[in-house]
């Protein structure tokens, strides 16, 4: 959603983003909150029916996924180690969140209250994760000479802008995790 929203800006007037479709890109996306749930459902589900239920285990598994994927593209040498740098970077903080949020088992409230970042900071990760995955594709294909050398180049470079202007939405939403909810739960309710 935020992405398509930036889309929005680049595009400029109404005129541009019809025309364009990227109106009917925000529409689209805008919508699914709606049909799949409010994303704060989305992440009690997450933390709570899958990751403190497994004590992290799925996601660690995860995160082990990742890292065998970046470690297998930094070997291959092929122009998109610095993407797989950051996302191996990213997984680290991603691990470092997971550890804070799982030390709040205890506290049902703690942990709903870290729910959205931490599905939030998975989603910006994973965002990275498949897109340096393209990018290597992209590299391995454009070195064989296949496809067409502007598509893959288009495919690296747009990992190379996400992994330098979304990507570190990761250790922002670690951050607040690492915070916890304690400035959350000192709103006297009556405030609000």
């Amino acid at each position: 959603l935020e992405l398509t929203s930036d889309a929005l800006q680049v595009h400029g007037g109404m005129g541009f983003i019809e025309e364009t479709g990227a109106a009917q890109h925000y529409r689209d996306a805008r919508i699914l909150p709606i049909y799949e749930g409010t994303t704060a459902i989305q992440a009690n589900d997450l933390i709570f029916r899958k990751t403190l239920r497994d004590g992290g285990e799925g996601i660690r598994s995860l995160l082990t996924e990742i890292r065998g994927d970046m470690d297998d593209i930094r070997a291959a040498g092929n122009g998109v180690s610095a993407s797989a740098g950051a996302v191996l970077s990213a997984c680290d903080t991603a691990e470092s969140a997971l550890d804070t949020l799982l030390a709040r088992a205890n506290s049902p409230r703690d942990a709903a209250a870290s729910g959205t970042d931490f599905l939030m900071m998975l989603g910006y990760l994973s965002g990275g994760w498949q897109l340096a995955r393209g990018a290597a594709a992209a590299a391995q294909a454009k070195a064989a000479g296949a496809g067409d050398p502007g598509f893959m180049a288009a495919k690296q470079a747009t990992a190379g802008a996400y992994m330098a202007h979304s990507l570190p939405e990761v250790a922002k939403y670690a951050a607040k995790i690492a915070d916890g909810p304690d400035a959350l739960s000192d709103m006297n309710p009556d405030w609000l």
